[in-house]
């Protein structure tokens, strides 16, 4: 290859010093990617130097643009940037704690434990990381739904003459995303809503870790995006800042379609090997291959995280005084807005807070009892636009399937968010689930609360966004009916069965199932409170009895995870369960009780909300000193026994579901109140 000779002026100095850090970092942890740093320094240079309307002393005010980091693998690049633009600390409190988001030491200390600096970007770990991004195609996902708060904050809050929102959202990442069918996904949905605010950087540098990307990937992706209806423009030479620029002027004028870069590089591009050919692609150079290229670079060989003289004052001289001009005077222009429009103000105020709105509870209905009952997929319905009338940054849809998951929002003014009409509180996301979980992430790292819905064994196709909420810790609420083999007819293929146990397994995912439909306003109630915390709220096709909440206890236990239903004085025997199960072993308990055998019954909707209490509240629910015990639910048997114990009993699925009426199923499988009576007899002659 050609070699391209450093420059002395203080670009090439800048755009170097990004090199050699990422290069030294990479060495230091004698792990991670130097190729595609190395590669992208100059895009990612002169896109936060010239263009991007960041404030690095500021690095969370509103209308910033947002950079993603998509490739993550190639996250030195992004601290490399942090360092040397000064991005400023921001604390749990949205408050600069007066040092930098990433210092030298940081740096040194790549992919080491507690750093500041792991090996993917992690959003809440390092400010100026707006998502958590490591698989692959996520961040390209991700970005979308930051492209739609753009929008959608601007058809909210903006007035004529207080144009406060319109920020810009850049992607960059590389063939790997593009092969993942997320980004596709999502990359299709930008293009139906004309996002001219969204700006993938695509490197195309046919290197993945297998090798040349010929083996497996030999699309053109230009055409496949501007079938898309993507606006595509390319720079040939990664290296070229001016053509650089002009791109970035393209997307900038662009007013009806996303932009695609394409940026042809080569990975290490500019830096030789000895062998002359460009470098490996995710592993260290190699102390020699370092020392060779910081000489290549004009840089002293022998010293490792080095910053030139000049190069932190370009950076404060670019983007730090542009971005804090620009950051200053939308200030200026807010407190303006406040004066105007307070109560509008107030809103924006709470949702950058994540605080509620003044009322937002107060139409959450209460349901009176019922034996015919009401699915909790139509309760929740009723409750989700009740609370969202009072909660205006509250906004969502479904794959597809809003008919079916009942997340619809009717009320007057609450609108399809489309192309012309970006302010609508409805989203389609499509056949989509992957992109749906990953834009509603998006959404919340804007600060809106989104939802997004689909049947619950669906939720296998967006778990990769469903686990990435959960370590964003954001409160993204993920709604999914149809949970059970309840589904009857459609069979094994529509009947979730080891879904449930799966959500539950992901650490700070909140996976609540509630039992009637005042356990799902409940459950509404809890999860529109959360700050950081997402949930998994999964509810029933089937009509549910509601209880009588003056015989049984009220359903505002739910927000202990599980609670006391109804009791003997001092049971011999707990029968406990979820969901559409409530009312089975409420029905056992009642007759139980009708023969004189004390017993307990137990509604546990959220096994993790249950766990976090004290052991005080737990033995309270579960008394240690009952043996006899009894779990129910339509879903696999695995981790019930915690609960049960060696001498209880778990009626629950160990095989995959059938096609066939719900009825039979349910005498099929065992979920019948025989079986529930049988068990719980079963066990208190064993414990006796």
């Amino acid at each position: 290859m050609t070699a391209v000779v450093a420059r002395p002026d203080i670009d090439s100095l800048s755009v170097n010093t990004i090199r050699t850090l990422c290069i030294d970092a990479v060495q230091a942890a004698n792990s991670g990617h130097p190729g595609t740093p190395m590669a992208m320094a100059p895009v990612v240079y002169e896109l936060w130097q010239n263009i991007l309307r960041f404030d690095p002393s500021d690095p969370i005010w509103p209308n910033r643009d947002r950079f993603v980091l998509s490739a993550g693998h190639a996250s030195t690049l992004l601290y490399s940037i942090l360092h040397l633009t000064g991005v400023q600390a921001v604390d749990t409190k949205y408050e600069t704690v007066g040092k930098p988001s990433v210092e030298l030491d940081d740096l040194k200390k790549f992919r080491q434990l507690d750093s500041k600096c792991p090996g993917h970007p992690e959003y809440r770990w390092t400010s100026g990381i707006e998502c958590t991004t490591g698989p692959l195609g996520t961040g390209y996902a991700t970005s979308v739904g930051m492209a739609i708060a753009s929008g959608w904050l601007a058809a909210n809050y903006n007035r004529p003459g207080h144009d406060l929102f319109g920020f810009n959202v850049y992607a960059l990442g590389g063939d790997g995303c593009m092969m993942e069918g997320v980004a596709s996904e999502a990359a299709s949905l930008a293009a139906h809503l004309k996002l001219s605010n969204l700006c993938w950087i695509y490197d195309n540098n046919k290197i993945t870790i297998e090798g040349s990307t010929d083996i497996a990937f030999t699309e053109d992706v230009a055409t496949r995006f501007i079938g898309y209806g993507w606006n595509v423009t390319r720079v040939g030479d990664a290296n070229d800042l001016e053509m650089l620029g002009r791109a970035f002027a393209t997307f900038a004028n662009e007013t009806s379609r996303p932009t695609l870069i394409i940026v042809d590089s080569h990975i290490a591009y500019g830096a030789p090997t000895k062998e002359g050919t460009a470098s490996a692609h995710g592993e260290p150079l190699g102390v020699d291959e370092v020392a060779a290229t910081k000489e290549f670079y004009g840089f002293p060989p022998d010293q490792q995280f080095y910053v030139p003289e000049g190069v932190y004052e370009n950076f404060a001289d670019g983007i730090g005084a542009r971005g804090k001009a620009l950051r200053e005077s939308w200030e200026s222009a807010f407190e303006r807005y406040r004066a105007e429009f307070p109560d509008l103000a107030d809103e924006l105020d709470r949702m950058q807070r994540r605080e509620l709105p003044e009322g937002w509870d107060a139409d959450i209905p209460e349901f009176p009892a019922d034996p015919a009952g009401i699915a909790s997929r139509a309760s929740s319905g009723k409750v989700l636009n009740a609370l969202a009338k009072n909660y205006p940054w509250l906004i969502g849809g479904a794959a597809d399937l809003a008919p079916s998951t009942k997340t619809l929002l009717t009320f007057d003014g609450a609108g399809d968010l489309q192309a012309d009409n970006r302010g609508g509180r409805n989203l389609h996301f499509g056949v989509r689930e992957f992109a749906a979980a990953t834009i509603a992430n998006g959404l919340a790292v804007t600060k809106i609360r989104p939802y997004w819905s689909g049947f619950m064994i669906f939720s296998d196709f967006a778990r990769g966004a469903i686990r990435l909420s959960a370590i964003m810790e954001i409160p993204t609420i993920h709604i999914f009916t149809h949970d059970s083999i309840g589904v009857g007819e459609d069979g094994p293929t529509h009947q979730p069965v080891e879904q449930l146990l799966s959500l539950r397994a992901i650490p700070g995912l909140l996976a609540i199932r509630p039992g009637d439909a005042n356990e799902v306003a409940e459950a509404w109630r809890f999860i529109a409170q959360l700050k950081h915390e997402p949930v998994a709220l999964i509810l029933s096709r089937q009509n549910l009895p509601t209880l009588d909440r003056t015989v049984y206890a009220p359903a505002s236990g739910l927000a202990k995870g599980a609670y006391v239903l109804a009791s003997a004085d001092d049971p011999e025997v707990i029968l406990m369960a979820t969901g559409s199960e409530v009312d089975l072993v409420v029905k056992a308990y009642e007759q139980l009780t009708a023969e004189g055998v004390r017993a307990r019954v137990v509604s546990m909707p959220c096994l993790d909300l249950f766990e976090q209490q004290d052991q005080e509240y737990r033995d309270s629910v579960l008394p240690p000193t009952v043996r006899a015990r009894v779990a129910v639910e339509q879903a696999s048997t695995l981790g019930w026994h915690r609960y049960v114990g060696l001498d209880g009993v778990v009626i629950g699925m160990e095989t995959f579901g059938a096609s066939a009426p719900l009825k039979e199923l349910l005498t099929k499988f065992g979920f019948t109140p025989d079986r529930v009576l049988e068990a719980a007899r079963q066990t208190i002659a064993a414990t006796s």
